[in-house]
């Protein structure tokens, strides 16, 4: 298979996942990181996938970022939108700062990616594009203002871009997790986190390689015809 993949937030949790399910299904992919350089280089050295740092909460460095993923590459097919940070805080403590990097990074972020990409998907009229939202964006979240207005923006901005490039065989659809076993997760205190999975129909948590398999479904040329949908993978938290 020939058709090119570029998973932001790539090289570790959820995104790793992704990027690992993508290549073992016959997809060139591109894994984008932020910062952290060392499990980058641990997660090429592994996975045998290139891994780019690109800061994709800035526009120019995501345009560069993803020229360079092409030439190297090949025309880039799908985007996998999934780079994302949590700022928690209570409104009436939280800082610009913290609002700003949230939506910067987890919402501009899809924005500045698409952007990049849209032109190239529209000439050769082919597009798969998959925004990784959040069910605290569909039920809101104590603490989350900035994660709940980023992810909920994430679920609209699918919702309008399907529509712009339904004709062009461009397919925009978001996958909203619940709680996923990845190392954010992980950092709740305990006895918070045993009454989130209290909270779980299905009584755990959700595996990374879960989400992984969505967005298998959601990339394939087969699945033209599912667009501006989003999936989401709660094991049953929040239907919606």
């Amino acid at each position: 298979m020939n058709r090119v993949a570029v998973v932001t937030g790539g090289t570790r949790g959820i995104g790793e996942a992704i990027s690992v399910a993508l290549k073992k299904a016959g997809y060139k992919v591109a894994a984008v990181y932020g910062g952290d350089e060392a499990k980058a280089k641990a997660f090429t050295h592994e996975t045998g996938i290139p891994a780019y740092k690109v800061d994709v909460s800035d526009f120019k460095q995501c345009q560069t970022g993803l020229q360079k993923i092409a030439a190297d590459l090949g025309p880039i097919d799908i985007v996998i939108n999934n780079a994302g940070i949590t700022r928690d805080g209570t409104l009436h403590k939280m800082t610009a700062e913290q609002w700003e990097a949230v939506i910067h990074t987890n919402l501009s972020s899809c924005f500045n990616t698409c952007r990049s990409v849209i032109d190239s998907m529209r000439e050769r009229g082919f597009g798969r594009i998959v925004n990784i939202g959040s069910i605290n964006g569909q039920a809101g979240q104590y603490g989350q203002v900035n994660y709940a207005a980023a992810k909920s923006g994430i679920h609209g901005f699918t919702k309008a871009l399907a529509q712009e490039g339904a004709a062009k065989n461009i397919t925009v659809n978001a996958i909203a997790p619940g709680y996923i076993d990845t190392d954010m997760v992980r950092a709740v205190p305990p006895q918070v986190l045993e009454k989130i999975v209290a909270k779980i129909p299905v009584g755990r948590l959700g595996q990374a390689s879960e989400i992984a398999r969505g967005v298998l479904f959601l990339v394939a040329d087969e699945a033209g015809f599912i667009t501006g949908s989003t999936l989401s993978i709660n094991g049953g938290q929040h239907m919606y």
